[in-house]
């Protein structure tokens, strides 16, 4: 018997590899990486952690925050990592619901929390990334045994929750399993052709499924190596590059990168593959990246609750706006809402997803675990989308984002493509606003590019000859920048909230 989720990843690690390049020749080799997990994870054993109980992390993104995770999964505890934006008052609801045995968080912070984890009985401990003040975790494994045997841990068992941005209702903690992690960590490596050759670039948050459950997971399961960055920085990026062979990032790293002189074929020389994913990378983005280094980006589409469910093909065509086939053992469906039919190709609908990447559902939430999973396996996951004649799927918003006009269906992400046509717009987010006759009214909001500047007739006018009438914008607002999460996702709730008292001209 084995654990799982922890034997599958380091099936083939080779403990004389480098796993992580630090910076500054500060190397981490996976005979370290199993001695300090196994340490912390002693740790842990020592603070009352059980099976299927709860570490809830709330810690700044560092080689030890990445050993806690590993460490919980050894103890056959359940991970749940917090963004570390998150205020005390969101932290709260999070422990409440999650009821966890240890709260792991920034040293900077402790006093914050000790009240509220001695009010809800957490053990309570800090961990921080300036060795300074590294925490009292880390103090503790410092001292801990180096030797552990894995707790048994099989495929239906929790592995992680992982909580929803909560842009509407309370946040949902989706419940992944040892199943869920380690097969799509499988499938990762081998269709992205990720090997021990590889060194991946990593800039990504560790608190979310893109940075520590597929960047991670595959670099582990392919006994590859990562550069482990805290953050992206544009200089750090740029000194890196040419030591890696991969990078997975939002697209809001390829535009920076795009917007640096030093971004050219002869400082990527050394790649094979960028991954793009957790919001929709603009077709102008990918074909500018591929002007200027040769290389097509690989879009890709996944969830908190599923992972990975669609992909670019590694070989064959990257169509700019499009997130691929569904992955090999995966199915994905288009459904009418209200009927729960399955659509023709072409015909946009609901997004559903079936495979043993999808979550066992939301933590303490039957009714709305019962709402969005059906009977049959598949998880209606709000994003609505239709399938090319290639087969590719092709995401047109969120389900709570498309627009009813006058009784038309309108979705925003055919009109941001229109509008992101015009030379004088960036990006824009579409989004519809109470309307006295028609219910919905469409509401443009962009940011200009730079030096040009904004039209608004012009730009309507050019709308006027791509779309009909009843999808044009009635106005179109100029920010600065627009609201995003932590993964670059475009936060349309906060902007339909911003403009829901707009007076829309009939």
């Amino acid at each position: 018997m084995s654990n799982m989720l922890f034997d599958g990843l380091f099936e083939k690690a080779d403990p004389h590899k480098i796993f992580a390049d630090l910076g500054s020749e500060h190397y981490i080799y996976y005979s370290e990486v199993l001695l300090q997990s196994a340490a912390i994870a002693n740790v842990l054993i020592e603070a009352g952690v059980k099976v299927g109980d709860r570490v809830v992390a709330q810690a700044p993104k560092s080689m030890d925050a990445l050993m806690l995770y590993l460490a919980s999964i050894r103890v056959g505890a359940v991970y749940v990592p917090l963004n570390t934006a998150y205020t005390v008052n969101e932290v709260e609801y999070f422990l409440r619901d999650a009821n966890p045995r240890v709260f792991v968080c920034d040293p900077k912070q402790s006093e914050l929390y000790a009240t509220l984890a001695e009010t809800l009985d957490i053990h309570l401990e800090t961990l921080g990334d300036d060795p300074s003040s590294a925490g009292t975790l880390l103090q503790k494994s410092n001292e801990a045994s180096t030797e552990f045997s894995n707790v048994v841990r099989k495929g239906g068992d929790l592995a992680a929750i992982l909580y929803t941005s909560g842009t509407t209702g309370r946040s949902k903690g989706a419940m992944l399993t040892q199943g869920n992690l380690l097969s799509n960590a499988e499938l990762l490596t081998s269709y992205w052709k990720f090997t021990q050759r590889d060194c991946l670039l990593h800039a990504l948050p560790i608190f979310h499924t893109h940075g520590l459950f597929v960047a991670t997971n595959i670099v582990l399961k392919a006994n590859a190596s990562m550069i482990f960055l805290p953050r992206f920085d544009i200089d750090q990026i740029i000194a890196s590059l040419p030591k890696a062979t991969a990078m997975m990032g939002v697209p809001t790293f390829y535009t920076r990168l795009l917007d640096d002189e030093r971004l050219t074929k002869t400082l990527v020389s050394n790649f094979r593959l960028f991954i793009s994913g957790s919001a929709p990378l603009l077709a102008e983005t990918h074909t500018a990246f591929e002007v200027r280094t040769g290389f097509r980006i690989l879009e890709r589409y996944g969830m908190t609750e599923t992972n990975m469910n669609t992909s670019n093909p590694y070989n064959g065509q990257r169509k700019p706006g499009t997130v691929g086939p569904a992955l090999p053992g995966v199915e994905v469906r288009i459904t009418d809402s209200e009927t729960c039919t399955s659509l023709a190709q072409g015909e946009t609908g609901m997004i559903e997803v079936r495979g043993p990447n999808v979550f066992r559902g939301y933590w303490q939430m039957p009714e709305k675990t019962g709402e969005e999973l059906r009977d049959n396996g598949f998880f209606i996951t709000g994003d609505l989308g239709y399938f090319d004649e290639d087969g590719y799927l092709q995401i047109v918003g969120r389900n709570k984002d498309l627009i009813i006009s006058g009784g038309y269906n309108i979705y925003p992400k055919e009109v941001e493509l229109a509008l992101d046509e015009d030379e004088s717009i960036l990006e824009s987010a579409v989004i519809g606003v109470s309307h006295a006759d028609f219910g919905e009214a469409v509401v443009a909001v962009v940011v200009a590019a730079k030096d040009i500047p904004i039209d608004k007739d012009q730009i309507l006018t050019s709308i006027s000859r791509k779309l009909a009438r009843f999808k044009q914008p009635r106005d179109i607002f100029v920010v600065d920048q627009l609201p995003r999460n932590a993964m670059g996702k475009v936060q349309k709730n906060l902007l339909r909230s911003q403009f829901k008292s707009t007076f829309i001209a009939i």
